[in-house]
């Protein structure tokens, strides 16, 4: 490579033009490694757009397939499960939680808690309570009943007496001491209005007291 291309491939930097050159570097090393990082780079770039190109391609083949993102997500969960309990250190836990699990169900304290539970359930005292417990439980229960009784009948009564005076407000009407008292108060009536009117003379009262 003459220097023309070599000249013209090298980016652009403070290096080339006389700047402060890095420790330990001289100034051919410098351009050789701003070279070789100009490759570097045009090849990220490359594998980029080509691992962009092969999602593209892959995707379109699962779209044909079937698979759509949702079930892809459970499969890899499912593949990640599966070696993570593949994995040593999930079955030195799981050895580990095992065994401590073992060591305490088998311990005296843990016996001996058990015992005494068993112990209390069975006691005297314990099945004294349970059924104090449950005879005040069947008394709530039948005063609540009989209290709903009580009220159900108070109302049926309250509805019959409504009902019996309902039907007997007709009846009351026709007989003859209510006809008498509603003419008594039309009498009084026509006085009190005929005397506002100076009218008292042609009242009707006035007319039965004249015959």
């Amino acid at each position: 490579m003459d220097s023309s291309e070599h000249d013209s491939s090298m980016p652009s930097s403070g290096f080339a033009t006389g700047g402060d050159l890095p420790p330990g570097l001289t100034e051919e090393e410098v351009e050789e490694i701003q070279l070789e990082l100009t490759k570097v780079d045009d090849e990220i770039q490359t594998l980029k757009q080509v691992l962009t190109a092969k999602e593209r391609h892959a995707a379109e083949l699962k779209r044909r397939l079937g698979i759509s993102p949702l079930s892809e997500i459970k499969q890899n969960f499912t593949k990640g499960w599966q070696e993570i309990q593949c994995s040593s250190a999930y079955m030195r836990t799981s050895q580990t939680v095992g065994d401590l699990n073992r060591r305490v169900t088998s311990s005296n304290v843990y016996l001996t808690a058990s015992t005494t539970l068993e112990d209390i359930s069975r006691s005297e005292a314990y099945k004294k309570t349970q059924e104090t417990l449950s005879q005040a439980g069947q008394v709530t229960s039948a005063a609540f009943s009989t209290m709903g009784t009580a009220i159900r009948n108070r109302l049926g009564e309250m509805s019959n007496l409504s009902m019996r005076h309902s039907l007997s407000m007709p009846a009351m009407r026709n007989s003859p001491s209510f006809k008498s008292f509603e003419d008594k108060v039309e009498n009084m009536k026509y006085k009190v209005m005929g005397r506002s009117n100076g009218e008292g003379s042609n009242s009707p009262t006035n007319n039965d007291a004249t015959f």
